[in-house]
């Protein structure tokens, strides 16, 4: 036993044949495609269609889906190279493709078979996008805080209310909606309540409002989502009623592994530009690497990537084996990787000197970029709560702190 996980056994990590053929395949996209129109995607603020189109042709939309829902299959250690390797380019562009899976996930969890045949296969195939309206402005990492109300008519749920900061939503054929169908019965159970509904974002009532210049991210900026009396057959309420806070924390102890492997994306580029900066670069007549203060700089930034990496894979190992670890592996995981991009990224950049400020060279934007994966789907403080929440409860039996 290595406390507090059960066994020296759950440290470890299957990696095959597959996955790197499958790593080679994004890299080369990424590297012939998608790296070269970065800073034209930095300065208009929008990832061409002709670009998410060769997404979808290459199967990226449907990577960790199953194949009955006419998915790629694949688990989530495939879904984390993915992200991992477009974010090595351009965070925004994974962000665009893999928003999708804050949707999926808690439709082929919790959804009903007839939900996941007609919304799932049509994500998968790249015919149609999705996104999450949780997020309102009172209410971000608490959850149970939301305000959007779901009152039933006859067969037919009634929601209004304001969503925030949702990613994708301007893209989004579908929305998974959160809402307070019943009141808490105390403060205590404030979670109690919430229900999730899938939303057709062309049903009356549904207003993609305004985007939000957020710093980083650009080409991908979130939107408001305003629901005005919306009409929602009982057929598209993903059950169980009043349980949508369960489905909403559930979701995002899967997803936050994608994070993570954005994170280390954005570490691993920001290190390879400024390693090839340092190789370029004279001063007093050497190559910069040959001086400590930029040599040392690089072990360091290398040293934290890998271990990032591993942290990263490791949680989503876990996943895939459906182990209830995972959930402590991917909060430690998002953590951890997201401060090492921050901090490799703010390297990089003074590596590079003045030019690292300078948007064509391609490098300060994964500073932006590194910034806002420390704060969405649960900031790092949440995590840092929902990891010692789970060594209490693993190591004494008790649950002390709310999520």
């Amino acid at each position: 036993m290595v406390f507090p996980f059960r066994s020296v056994k759950d440290f470890s990590i299957e990696l095959t044949d597959e996955h790197e053929l499958f790593r080679k395949t994004v890299r080369q996209f990424v590297d012939n495609e998608l790296m070269p129109r970065v800073v034209e995607i930095e300065k208009t603020g929008v990832i061409p269609e002709d670009l998410l189109q060769r997404g979808i042709e290459m199967g990226f939309t449907g990577v960790g889906i199953p194949e009955e829902y006419d998915g790629q299959g694949g688990g989530m250690l495939l879904s984390v190279i993915l992200a991992e390797e477009l974010s090595r380019a351009c965070p925004a562009y994974s962000a665009a493709l893999l928003v999708n899976n804050l949707f999926m996930y808690p439709v082929l969890k919790f959804g009903t078979e007839e939900q996941k045949k007609r919304y799932i296969p049509p994500i998968a195939r790249g015919e149609a996008f999705a996104a999450h309206a949780n997020t309102e402005p009172e209410a971000g990492s608490d959850v149970a805080g939301i305000k959007a109300t779901a009152e039933k008519k006859g067969d037919k749920w009634i929601i209004n209310g304001r969503k925030i900061f949702i990613t994708g939503a301007d893209r989004a054929k579908y929305l998974l909606v959160s809402a307070r169908t019943s009141p808490p019965p105390d403060k205590r159970k404030r979670w109690w309540g919430i229900t999730t509904f899938i939303v057709e974002r062309d049903w009356p009532g549904v207003e993609i409002g305004q985007k939000i210049h957020v710093m980083g991210l650009t080409g991908e900026h979130p939107c408001e989502v305003i629901l005005n009396d919306v009409e929602v057959p009982e057929e598209n309420v993903i059950p169980p009623v009043n349980e949508g806070f369960k489905i909403l924390v559930e979701t995002y102890d899967h997803t936050r592994v994608g994070v993570a492997a954005q994170a280390v994306g954005i570490a691993q580029g920001a290190f390879e530009k400024a390693f090839n900066y340092s190789l370029q670069r004279m001063a007093f007549g050497r190559q910069i690497i040959a001086f400590e203060g930029v040599s040392f700089k690089l072990a360091d930034m290398l040293t934290e990537i890998e271990a990032a990496r591993l942290l990263t894979y490791w949680a989503a190992s876990l996943a895939d084996q459906g182990k209830e670890e995972a959930v402590f592996a991917a909060s430690m995981a998002k953590t951890y990787a997201t401060e090492v991009a921050e901090k490799v990224a703010n390297l990089a950049i003074k590596i590079h000197g003045g030019v690292g400020v300078d948007v064509e060279t391609g490098v300060e934007h994964y500073l932006r970029d590194a910034i806002i994966t420390t704060i969405y789907e649960g900031t790092n403080d949440i995590q840092r709560l929902t990891t010692i929440r789970q060594l209490l409860k693993w190591s004494l039996g008790i649950d002390i702190l709310m999520r």
